[in-house]
C-alpha cells in the first residue's frame, strides 16, 4: 500500500481480518440473515454470464443507499460467499463513530470517505480518494460505493453527479475515465426498513429547522436499528457493466463529447439510475401493510410531531421505488 493512502486505507490492512473473518465477522452477519431477514438473495437482471465476466475483470458496484451499515455489508457478505471477493467499501467517515463498528468497517475493506471539512479540504480530500480509487482500479481491485452521499430517505433513488466528478477528478477524457472504472450497478431493495421511522423523523425535524443537523447519537441510532432491525425479504440484484450503453449513447449522439462536463455526468447518471431502478424487487403490499404504517407512525417521538406529514413520507418511501421501477420499464420499451 502506497504512504499517501494510508489514511483513508487503514480499515483494510489489519491483519487479522482473515482470523475475524472466519472465527466471528461471518458468523456473525449468517446470524443477522437469519435474525433480521425472511430471506436474503443475490440476483442477476439480464445475462448472468455477462455480469460475472464484468466481476472477473474487476467491478465498480454502485448502489443505491438504503442503510448506512448493512447497504456494504450484506453485498460484501454475499459476494463473498458465492465468488470468494470482498470489495473494497468506501463510507462516510460518521461510521466510526463507536470503536464496536469497527469489525463491521474491518470485514468490509473499508476506506474511509471525509466528510464535513471546509470547502478547500474537502476538495482535497475529494482529489485524494479519487486517486486512491483508480490506483485499485489500476490494480483490478472491485469497490462498493453508494451512489450518492447519505440515504435518499424517500426512497427516490438518483445518482449524484458529483459523485462521478469526484471518480473522475484531474482526468481529461471524462468518458474514458468512467469506461476504465466498470460500473456495475447493484439495486438494494428490503421488504421493511427497519429505518423507516427514523428517516421520516428527520425529514420533519429538517422541515420545521432547515439548519437541524443528524448529531453523533443520531447516526449510531441508525446504525444500530438498521442492523438489529427486522428487514423481511432482501435482495441484492447485481446488473452487467455500464460501458455498452456508454459507447451506444456516444455512437448515437456524438454531439454528447461535446456537452459540458456536467451534463455529461448527468447522461451517466440516468444510465445508472436506469439500471438500478428496473433491477429494483417489487413487493405486494397486503392490506396489513396500513397497519404496518400505522405501527412505524407509533414509535416517532419528537417535538411537534405531525402525523399527517409523517403518514405522508412513510408511504412515500414504500412508493418511490415502484413509480421509478415502472418509469424505467417504460423507458426500456420506447428505447
Amino acid at each position: 500500500m502506497k504512504d499517501e493512502f494510508k489514511d483513508i486505507a487503514c480499515y483494510h490492512t489489519a491483519a487479522l481480518i482473515p482470523i475475524t473473518d472466519l472465527l466471528f465477522i461471518f458468523p456473525y452477519l449468517r446470524y443477522l440473515q437469519y435474525k433480521t431477514t425472511k430471506s436474503l438473495r443475490l440476483e442477476y437482471l439480464g445475462d448472468r454470464k455477462q455480469i460475472e465476466h464484468d466481476i472477473q475483470h474487476g467491478a465498480f458496484f454502485m448502489t443505491n443507499h438504503r442503510d448506512i451499515v448493512m447497504d456494504a455489508a450484506w453485498l460484501s457478505f454475499l459476494l463473498r460467499k458465492r465468488y470468494f471477493i470482498r470489495p473494497y467499501m468506501g463510507v462516510g467517515d460518521n461510521l466510526f463513530a463507536k470503536p464496536w463498528i469497527e469489525f463491521m468497517m474491518r470485514y468490509n475493506r473499508c476506506f474511509a470517505v471525509k466528510r464535513g471539512a471546509g470547502a478547500h479540504a474537502q476538495l482535497e480530500n475529494a482529489k485524494h480518494l479519487s486517486a486512491y480509487i483508480r490506483h485499485l482500479r489500476k490494480r483490478g481491485k472491485s469497490i462498493w460505493l453508494a451512489q450518492r452521499e447519505g440515504r435518499a430517505k424517500d426512497s427516490n433513488d438518483l445518482t449524484q453527479a458529483s459523485v462521478l466528478h469526484m471518480l473522475t477528478m484531474g482526468e481529461e477524457d471524462f468518458f474514458s475515465a468512467l469506461k476504465a472504472l466498470n460500473i456495475c450497478p447493484v439495486s438494494i431493495t428490503y421488504e421493511f426498513d427497519p429505518c423507516d421511522y427514523l428517516k421520516a423523523a428527520e425529514m420533519q425535524l429538517k422541515r420545521d429547522n432547515p439548519r437541524w443537523r443528524k448529531s453523533k447519537r443520531d447516526d449510531v441510532l441508525s446504525m444500530k436499528t438498521g442492523i438489529e432491525g427486522y428487514k423481511g425479504r432482501v435482495v441484492y440484484r447485481l446488473t452487467p457493466s455500464i460501458n455498452p450503453e456508454v459507447d451506444a449513447m456516444l455512437a448515437a449522439h456524438p454531439e454528447y463529447l461535446q456537452l459540458p462536463i456536467h451534463e455529461q455526468m448527468e447522461k451517466v447518471c440516468a444510465i445508472i439510475d436506469r439500471h438500478i431502478h428496473s433491477a429494483y424487487e417489487i413487493y405486494e403490499r397486503g392490506t396489513d401493510f396500513d397497519a404496518y404504517i400505522e405501527s412505524r407512525l407509533a414509535k416517532i417521538d419528537i417535538p411537534g410531531k405531525d402525523e399527517a406529514f409523517l403518514r405522508e413520507k412513510l408511504y412515500e418511501m414504500y412508493k418511490n421505488p415502484v413509480i421509478n421501477h415502472r418509469r424505467s420499464l417504460e423507458f426500456r420499451v420506447e428505447s
